[in-house]
């Protein structure tokens, strides 16, 4: 929706989880020499303040990214630890990168990175932060048409992240049947799912739809962060991901919650 506002929600245990696992997913397809493409759906900002009204309204970063770095339960070898350290040295210390600048942090001069964003003033923003980078290309449009249209892009191997808002309950069931149609029209990319778990259960059109589907490489991971009789809203974080090589699982489920439930 063009209401939603990631400032809200940056840096919250949710986001860390996403991101966790999308910089090592990136650190091993990075590793091998043939070039890449990654296609976010729903790329916000790219950039965020914790320090901002909108963070410190829900104070969901300190329950997240500030928490676990003040503990030392994100090491600094990690490559979300880095790149963040990285972000800060340039644009302040309460400085958080989104998936955007995160991926193109990691990304090399031969990938490809098309971001969608539809939210007007996020639009502006991430067009203010990367829309000068020669590999990065920025659409104004809805996602999930762009990223059909780019399918299969150039470089044909690579990454879709999809991770709209779901604020609107359809978008779970469009957000599966989008997945299935994409990996049919790019059955070499890897898609990666990012979906909240909140006491409405509403994910769960969306999980049973993609296991219904038999997708190769299907791979589904979750981690709790609360207990749903403890939170009025999201108490955790999932992932799935499709066509997703059996080595690179491990990068996906690397990052546990060290805070117990």
């Amino acid at each position: 929706m063009l209401s939603y506002q990631h400032a809200y929600h940056a840096g919250c245990p949710a986001d860390v989880h996403k991101h966790a696992a999308l910089a090592r997913l990136l650190i091993r397809l990075t590793a091998q020499d043939d070039p890449l493409t990654l296609i976010e759906t729903h790329a916000g900002r790219g950039l965020y303040s914790l320090t901002a009204a909108e963070a410190k309204k829900t104070g969901e970063a300190i329950q997240g990214i500030v928490r676990l770095l003040a503990d030392g339960k994100l090491p600094p070898t990690h490559p979300l630890a880095k790149v963040i350290k990285a972000t800060r040295a340039k644009h302040g210390p309460a400085a958080y990168p989104g998936s955007p600048l995160l991926a193109h942090s990691l990304l090399r001069p031969q990938d490809r990175l098309h971001l969608m964003e539809l939210h007007p003033q996020e639009h502006a923003a991430l067009e203010n932060l990367l829309g000068h980078e020669p590999n990065v290309f920025i659409q104004f449009r809805d996602g999930f048409e762009a990223a059909y249209e780019l399918a299969p892009p150039t470089p044909v191997r690579g990454l879709a992240l999809i991770d709209p808002s779901y604020e609107i309950k359809t978008d779970y069931a469009l957000t599966a049947d989008f997945t299935i149609d994409l990996n049919a029209k790019w059955p070499e990319g890897i898609i990666m799912v990012w979906y909240p778990l909140l006491k409405a259960g509403n994910h769960e059109v969306l999980v049973k739809t993609l296991e219904r589907a038999n997708l190769k490489g299907f791979h589904r991971r979750e981690i709790l962060f609360a207990k749903p009789k403890d939170v009025r809203g999201m108490f955790g974080s999932g992932l799935i991901l499709v066509n997703l090589p059996p080595a690179f699982a491990s990068a996906v489920d690397a990052f546990e919650w060290p805070y117990p439930v």
